[in-house]
């Protein structure tokens, strides 16, 4: 007993730790461009060492790939209760665009295929839950509902990363009705 109440102290404190450099981090990118972060910028401003930084994180890309799982998890909760696609859709570019300082610094230093990545893993579990409800009482084979979850996930992320490269200029409520209506 004493182990586990030990391990989940230490799990705690680790999480504690992460997200110390997270909200470090997210603070540093409203200020100036990740490929302009260094770690010494992070440990400053949380008050700790390097060698606590890595620790949890083998650099700055490691940080930011947690912070996407994290955050996506976040994005996700509570997303069973949208009644369609096109809610749940909206909310995220929505969520992206209270957050536009961040995510156009994290867009124009990471990857695309790493920010592809992120919103893959995002809408993929969104939109399985869509489409396990929409063939309730169906006999569609696995395989076929994989076929359209890929295709509406592809091209729900090539629709945002167009947005956001265009400085989400396009109002998310018109994108997202002209969606629907397609």
């Amino acid at each position: 007993r004493h182990r586990v109440c030990c391990g989940e102290r230490m799990e705690l404190v680790a999480q504690t730790t992460k997200r110390a450099r997270e909200a470090s981090l997210k603070k540093l990118l409203l200020q100036k461009p990740l490929n302009k972060i260094t770690i010494n910028d992070i440990t400053e401003d949380c008050g700790v060492n390097r060698m606590t930084f890595y620790y949890h994180f083998k650099d700055i890309y490691d940080l930011v790939d947690w912070i996407m799982v994290e955050d996506a998890a976040k994005a996700l909760e509570g997303r069973q209760s949208f009644e369609n696609w096109t809610d749940a859709f909206l909310d995220i570019l929505h969520q992206v665009q209270d957050n536009k300082v961040l995510v156009m610094n994290v867009y124009r230093s990471v990857s695309r295929e790493q920010l592809e990545q992120y919103l893959y893993k995002l809408l993929d579990s969104m939109l399985r839950d869509f489409v396990d409800r929409s063939a309730q009482g169906f006999t569609v084979q696995d395989s076929d509902k994989q076929f359209i979850i890929d295709f509406y996930k592809y091209a729900l992320v090539g629709m945002a990363l167009e947005w956001i490269r265009r400085d989400m200029k396009e109002d998310p409520v018109r994108m997202t009705e002209r969606l629907n209506v397609l």
